[in-house]
């Protein structure tokens, strides 16, 4: 009996040794970091996030680049410009696949765009991209659609008649309208039930992914299948969405052919023309997953961004001011704005920008995988390394910009005052899985901001402190809910009526 005993101790103690030799010499293998735990890895160190100011600190101790462990497993973190650039930029391919934890394989699978590697990634890519920019190229009618809702979004606010309100609903249903029209082809009226969840699914689901819950499932996934938690209500959320798209899915399928004014009726197209092809991804259950995708993309950075720049003119009010004066003096009488004036408006354009980089909404980036063994900063990546770019390094790296925890636009100006570009500025990622609804996120940020700068004066509310400019971390870095007053400027030219097609 003792022998027995003895035996099972000895190979259990055997195996526990194996395990850790294996784990400490992949370690070996990899850039540098903390010393990690067994099971935990460096969650622990970590609070259970990924959170963009510890890695930072990260970096400081060990280098641009360096290693993590979620877990078991190991994640290579880029922190500045030049390391993240030699990855998504340099070596776009290379780093071109994407990881799939326990549970965005259990949410999504391999399907979509944001979660699927090889064929099938590349096939709904270049799809995505050429159809969205095909919608985008009826420019005049895309750019009409945006400014009708973005009327309407002025008028939301005008008829807080300056009070104190967050701005947060208003916005993100705005946001959640504009990419809804482009997938589904019309406009959802804010009551619709349908809509108030689709934009309760994607609050919750950013939010999600930055609590303890999201590693915990993605640790022990075969106990938090069958568990009890918020995690349960992620799914729900997912199966009530999907139910929806197939809803509109089946509507499309009623129209004619030829009918191809929305990325739905462009994608069924498509499916119809490869149905003979063997080799095809396109299908339904990819189709879905890409308008999730698109929703999930298109709605919460948007809406988030424009929050943070309407906090930062808040504090910032002779920017606003600079701002409101230049809208003015080039705008004039002008009914509404539109996309090309940006290039008469350098200052707005440049605090626009400004208000993305210093935000970083997107905060440490979407993970990448190595989908070969390489060589990033020196150092040996083996195939099938997880890469996580931390894009508010690069938007903070001081070598690229003159006050990097400061709101500066003259980051964005040269001395002329004529707007230019900088090369560090990659709020919409890099390289082969770069955003590719960034055009219509320009679009649709200048559209907004310009527009309510030039309607309303923003101010804290009387008797308020101060702003709170702490982030909350999750899916994106989001404001503190607060309210502001928006206050109607009388000597600007209000777009109180959305402008006609024919007049664009």
């Amino acid at each position: 009996m003792f022998s027995l005993l003895g035996g099972l101790a000895l190979l259990a103690g055997s195996f526990l040794l194996l395990k850790l030799g294996t784990f400490y010499w992949e370690r070996s293998r990899l850039p540098p970091g903390p010393l990690p735990f067994p099971v935990l890895g460096n969650l622990w160190q970590l609070s259970f996030r990924l959170h963009p100011e510890m890695l930072l600190q990260l970096a400081e101790a060990h280098g641009r680049v360096f290693t993590v462990w979620v877990g078991s497993t190991p994640v290579v973190v880029l922190s500045g410009f030049r390391a993240v650039k030699e990855a998504l930029i340099s070596n776009s391919e290379q780093f071109s696949g994407r990881p799939l934890t326990p549970l965005f394989r259990d949410l999504f699978g391999e399907r979509g765009l944001i979660c699927s590697n090889g064929h099938t990634w590349r096939q709904q890519r270049r799809f995505c991209l050429v159809t969205l920019r095909g919608l985008g190229r009826g420019r005049l009618a895309l750019e009409g659609q945006l400014q009708e809702e973005v009327a309407e979004l002025a008028e939301a606010f005008r008829q807080k008649q300056g009070r104190p309100f967050d701005p947060q609903v208003l916005i993100v249903r705005s946001a959640a309208r504009v990419i809804g029209a482009l997938v589904f082809g019309h406009r959802f009226l804010s009551e619709e039930p349908i809509f108030q969840q689709l934009t309760q699914a994607v609050n919750f689901g950013l939010a999600f992914v930055g609590t303890v819950w999201r590693r915990l499932y993605d640790l022990f996934p075969w106990a938090l299948r069958h568990l009890p938690g918020p995690h349960q209500e992620l799914f729900r959320y997912r199966e009530a969405v999907r139910g929806f798209i197939s809803q509109e899915i089946s509507r499309r399928k009623l129209r004619a052919p030829e009918a191809s004014e929305d990325f739905i009726s462009c994608y069924l197209a498509q499916i119809t023309k490869t149905v003979d092809d063997p080799v095809s991804t396109f299908n339904e259950e990819n189709l879905t997953q890409v308008v999730i995708d698109l929703f999930l993309g298109g709605t919460d950075t948007t809406a988030t961004t424009l929050r943070w720049a309407l906090i930062y003119m808040v504090q910032h009010g002779a920017i606003q001011e600079r701002v409101q004066q230049e809208l003015d003096e080039v705008l004039g009488t002008a009914p509404i704005v539109c996309y090309e004036d940006r290039e008469r408006l350098p200052f707005t354009r440049a605090v626009l920008h400004e208000a993305q980089r210093l935000s970083s909404v997107v905060a440490v980036g979407a993970v990448r995988q190595c989908v070969t063994s390489t060589r990033l900063h020196g150092y040996s990546v083996p195939k099938g390394t997880i890469i996580l770019p931390n894009l508010a390094s690069v938007l903070h790296d001081p070598e690229h910009w003159e006050t990097p925890c400061q709101f500066n636009p003259s980051h964005f100006l040269d001395k002329d005052g004529n707007f230019m570009v900088n090369e560090a500025f990659l709020p919409f990622s890099a390289g082969h899985r770069m955003c590719p609804g960034d055009q219509l996120a320009r679009m649709e940020l200048f559209l907004m901001f310009a527009t309510l700068l030039r309607t309303f004066r923003f101010q804290l509310p009387e008797g308020t402190p101060g702003l709170r400019l702490e982030y909350v971390f999750g899916g994106t870095l989001q404001p503190q809910p607060q309210e502001i007053c928006a206050v109607p400027r009388l000597s600007s030219c209000s777009p109180s009526s959305a402008p006609s097609r024919e007049g664009l």
